[in-house]
């Protein structure tokens, strides 16, 4: 039998199958055996449902194939349960325990993460920034306190939690979470001069907060006397074959320090490489000190000495300031300056 609108009473015309409807949250509990705002609470708030309900609202979710509609429970709670973390690299893993920490967190917390690499470009940060704002995140994780002054206006006028990270100033957005890189600069140079060196040299990546450490380095030898530190500026990423570069032109350009800074544990592990394909003894010869204190300082030969910084800690910290926003919103005017530290780790390097 077919109506006068030509569609077909029992079954769709021209014999195809009838489009199944997509599970509904409603379908979820039934199969769970909860109630709907159990299963709302455990997808979207799971810190507030038992690890139990958890379990079996999620195995239900995989059962039906339930697809959460993130986009209809933020307009109805004016929250989109996404948290943006812009990050200057994925090359390096120096920033990878921070992220792992954030992320656990914030995912225990029922947020989800999505990730932004800027370049170290104060102007990319600017144009993800923008792109960002239209999605409403709950809160915005940068790196570093570097931005431009578009990028400052805007956070501000959107009132979204921020917290700068690895990176302290006097002039936050909001919230920050690191430690001083000019200070991470100053303790080095009082450690090497208290070892004996007396000429320096210094490879640095062009970031900005590499840049400030080893310019708070050299200021602070300067202080004391040491006022001759040839600098090589390379481009980031940090790479081995960066690291290799930096001490070929140190050296080509007939330069001859006792010890070499490096921004970076890779850079510095680059340094050690061209070192010893040069016959240089370390640190006989030529003394060398990373920073960041990756896994594979220690297992180096020569073991690098270095500074550590706790990454873990500082994501773990970082959580905890967005969190606290999040549940207590009019706290809002109380500011947040977390000093994370670092440690000078001295090795057979120097």
């Amino acid at each position: 039998m077919v109506s006068k609108s030509g569609e077909s009473l029992g079954g769709q015309r021209g014999g195809g199958s009838k489009k199944s409807l997509s599970p509904t949250l409603i379908d979820v509990a039934k199969v769970a055996g909860v109630s709907p705002i159990t299963v709302s609470r455990a997808l979207h708030r799971p810190e507030v449902v038992s690890k139990a309900a958890r379990e079996k609202v999620l195995t239900a979710v995989r059962q039906v194939g339930y697809v959460s509609n993130m986009l209809a429970g933020s307009l109805a709670s004016n929250k989109s349960r996404l948290v943006a973390i812009l990050l200057p690299t994925i090359a390096n893993s120096i920033f990878a325990d921070t992220v792992q920490a954030l992320m656990d967190s914030l995912t225990s917390a029922g947020y989800q993460t999505l990730l932004g690499l800027t370049g170290y470009s104060a102007e990319q940060e600017e144009k993800l920034i923008g792109a960002l704002l239209g999605r409403r995140p709950d809160g915005i994780v940068l790196t570093g306190t570097l931005h431009t002054e578009a990028s400052r206006q805007r956070l501000a006028q959107s009132g979204i939690p921020v917290v700068e990270s690895w990176d302290l100033s006097e002039n936050p957005l909001d919230m920050q979470v690191g430690f001083s890189h000019e200070a991470v600069g100053e303790a080095i140079a009082r450690h090497l001069m208290g070892k004996g060196y007396q000429r320096y040299g210094v490879v640095s990546l062009g970031d900005p907060r590499g840049l400030r450490r080893c310019n708070s380095l050299v200021a602070e030898l300067a202080r004391h006397g040491c006022s001759n530190v040839p600098t090589v500026i390379m481009p980031p990423p940090a790479t081995l074959e960066v690291g290799r570069a930096g001490l070929c032109q140190l050296l080509d350009e007939g330069h001859h320090p006792q010890v070499i800074v490096c921004s970076s544990d890779t850079v510095a592990q680059g340094v050690l490489a061209e070192a010893a394909s040069r016959n240089l003894r370390v640190p006989e010869d030529l003394a060398i000190m990373g920073f960041g204190d990756l896994s594979s300082a220690a297992q180096v030969h020569p073991p690098l000495s270095t500074v550590r910084v706790d990454g873990k800690f500082i994501g773990e910290q970082i959580a905890k300031a967005l969190l606290d926003r999040f549940r207590y919103p009019a706290s809002s005017h109380e500011p947040i300056r977390v000093d994370t530290g670092f440690r000078l780790i001295d090795r057979q390097s120097t």
